[in-house]
């Protein structure tokens, strides 16, 4: 995938949403600990691997199962689920203390 490596900085910051969990997850009631890192507005922009949220694969990716909504493609019906991505983010940012 296209994109800019990401910093020590910014993989630290991965690694404590990959501990957090499914944000989708969790606001479904339950915690699930096997997510990916999805970037709410591409790879390549400057800050791009800090505008990120954790996703299990079901609710990053499509997988069919009609029981998790995807932000691909269904990004819409995702965040009125959901929320916002970047409200989303806020509100992780805020649970983990960070700026």
């Amino acid at each position: 995938m296209k994109g800019t490596t990401p910093t020590k900085a910014e993989r630290e910051f991965h690694n404590k949403l990959a501990n957090f969990g499914c944000v989708a997850c969790l606001k479904d009631g339950f915690y699930n600990s096997w997510v990916s890192i999805h970037h709410i507005d591409g790879r390549t922009k400057p800050g791009a691997h800090m505008l990120v949220l954790p996703l299990c694969g079901p609710h990053h990716q499509d997988s069919g199962d009609p029981r998790f909504i995807a932000v691909h493609p269904w990004k819409a019906r995702f965040e009125e689920k959901y929320g916002k991505q970047m409200d989303l983010l806020a509100e992780i940012k805020k649970a983990l203390n960070e700026d």
